[in-house]
């Protein structure tokens, strides 16, 4: 057997032994409850992108923001960008709030590697180029921005004029990429939340892919750390432990947390009294 097959094999296991999968198939196919309640029970699409966009935008009105931004960096064939319209729509009817979904690719898959620090050995030039036409033909509200993200990231909010950003997905692989996009957090406090979510798609793999610290996503977020003092991309502990259902997601979710940002010491509760013991909400 070839390691593809090996590799396929692995996901169809992996699918049928899950418990809760057959349920959760059910749910998705036919959304019953609230839209919070099925984040809970990752009864939608993309848990990953439900959790977090749902929490960003419940965030997000606690500031009092009334719009924001969601940025995904790779795009590929759009599956992503696709489930993020839909699950916008979604957040739009419970929540008070609106969406811009903006795409980020250079349209024709992966530029060539660095050096090691992008992993060739699990990635090459070229991989996931993208149907830039039929893509477009699909979308309804997201934006793509085409180009190299060292080129299309500085000009961003120049030439867009976004929403603050409360939500960002890193799906580029390669570090060097990575760390490119990362300067999207380079622009003043304004363009974003004080607490934005992020997801790297790429520091969890399969067995031989043996990702660390000193290669790919996380040797970018390592780094970006090291060189900003007051702005950290950390991630969100215990969020498995409050999952109700157990899954790998929720070690990719971090937030980048700005602690200079006017609005980052702002309390989130309104009047609500959270001191008083016992005190039911």
């Amino acid at each position: 057997m070839s390691n593809s097959d090996d590799t396929m094999m692995h996901k169809i296991m992996r699918q049928m032994f899950r418990p809760s999968n057959i349920l959760q198939k059910i749910w998705r196919r036919f959304p019953i409850g609230s839209f919070g309640l099925r984040v809970y029970f990752d009864a939608t699409p993309r848990p990953h992108l439900a959790y977090c966009m749902y929490h960003m935008a419940i965030a997000a009105r606690q500031l009092g923001f009334d719009k924001v931004s969601v940025l995904e960096f790779g795009v590929a064939q759009g599956a992503g960008l696709l489930c993020m319209e839909r699950l916008a729509t979604e957040i739009e009817k419970e929540i008070s709030i609106e969406f811009e979904i903006y795409g980020f690719d250079t349209g024709e898959g992966m530029p060539k590697e660095v050096d090691y620090k992008d992993t060739p050995y699990l990635w090459q030039e070229g991989f996931f180029k993208m149907n830039k036409e039929e893509l477009e033909s699909k979308l309804k509200r997201a934006l793509l921005i085409i180009g190299d993200v060292a080129e299309t990231v500085p000009d961003f909010f120049k030439n867009y004029s976004p929403a603050p950003i409360g939500f960002v997905v890193f799906d580029l692989d390669y570090y060097s990429s990575t760390v490119n996009a990362l300067k999207i957090f380079n622009a003043n406090s304004n363009t974003r939340l004080p607490r934005t979510f992020c997801y790297f798609d790429d520091i969890i793999g399969f067995d031989y892919e043996l990702l660390c610290e000193y290669v790919g996503e996380l040797r970018a977020i390592n780094e970006y750390n090291q060189q900003n003092k007051d702005m950290k991309i950390a991630k969100i502990y215990g969020l498995s432990s409050k999952r109700w259902l157990r899954s790998y997601w929720p070690d990719q979710a971090f937030i980048l947390h700005d602690f200079k940002h006017p609005m980052y010491n702002k309390y989130i509760f309104g009047d609500k009294e959270r001191h008083v013991p016992n005190k039911k909400w």
